[in-house]
This record gives C-alpha cells, sequence and structure tokens, in this order.
C-alpha cells in the first residue's frame, strides 16, 4: 500500500488536544477521511475515524447512545454499564469505521500522517497561509449505471 496523499485542515482551539483533521489518500484510489491528529501525553498520535456505539431501550426499541441514563424516544430510565469494556477495563464507546490491521500499517499511515501535519503547521505560519479545503473533490469517481 502506497500513501499517495495526505490533506490536513489545522483546528483553531488551542486548549484542546483534537489539532487536526486529514484525509488519506491510499494507492492514488481509496480515500479515508475524518482522521483525527491529537496531542497526547507522549507527542501527536493519529486517531482513525469513529462512531459512537448506540444499543436499544428493552421498553420500545429506540436507539441510544451507550452513555445516555434515560431513552431518547419514550423517556424510560436505561440501565448503566450496557456498554462492553475493552482489556484494560474500559467502557468501549466508539467503533472504528475504518482501521489498519496491523502495526505496520498503523506506524506507516502515522508517520505519513504527523509528517504531512508537521509540514502545515509550518506552511500556516507563513504570510498568505491558506488552509486546506477538504471539501475540495477528490478525482471524480463516475456513477455506475446498472
Amino acid at each position: 500500500m502506497e500513501i499517495s496523499e495526505v490533506r490536513v485542515k489545522l483546528i483553531e482551539n488551542k486548549d484542546d488536544r483534537l489539532k487536526a483533521f486529514c484525509s488519506v489518500t491510499m494507492d492514488n484510489e481509496f480515500v479515508v477521511r475524518d482522521i483525527k491528529i491529537i496531542e497526547g501525553t507522549n507527542g501527536f498520535f493519529v486517531a482513525m475515524p469513529s462512531r459512537k456505539m448506540s444499543d436499544h431501550c428493552e421498553k420500545c426499541g429506540g436507539k441510544n447512545h451507550l452513555r445516555a441514563k434515560f431513552c431518547n424516544n419514550c423517556g424510560g430510565s436505561l440501565p448503566e454499564d450496557r456498554a462492553k469494556k475493552d482489556m484494560k477495563g474500559r467502557m468501549k464507546l466508539h467503533a472504528d469505521i475504518a482501521h489498519p490491521i496491523n502495526a505496520e500499517c498503523r506506524k506507516k499511515i502515522q508517520d505519513k500522517v504527523i509528517a504531512a501535519f508537521t509540514e502545515e503547521v509550518e506552511k500556516s505560519k507563513l504570510p498568505g497561509y491558506k488552509p486546506v479545503d477538504m471539501d475540495e473533490p477528490d478525482n471524480e469517481v463516475p456513477e455506475i449505471v446498472t
């Protein structure tokens, strides 16, 4: 797998650990968007795009995120500790949408993304800096007609 492009959009909020969003294009054929660059205690790291996990109310079947105490649909009380726990005993509240399968791939992605982030931070210090437009279309894919 070749990482053919990394686009980085810096985040303005200086007090937050979230420093940027990025998209990664692989082999000029596949894009993963909404990868986050986060400042941790040991430096920057990459967090893959994820979604909040949810379950359904036992009374009405309404969908609720796992931290909810009451059902969004019927208002009924929801049991606590509905979230599964990971190997470290922490509640699993998010699930990755896309992620590397092994440590080698994760390192390759993280190294490229952090390098692009560092480069974008340096560019942002120059006069006339224009942030990357994340909504700019990638190579357009023709519509498949069946």
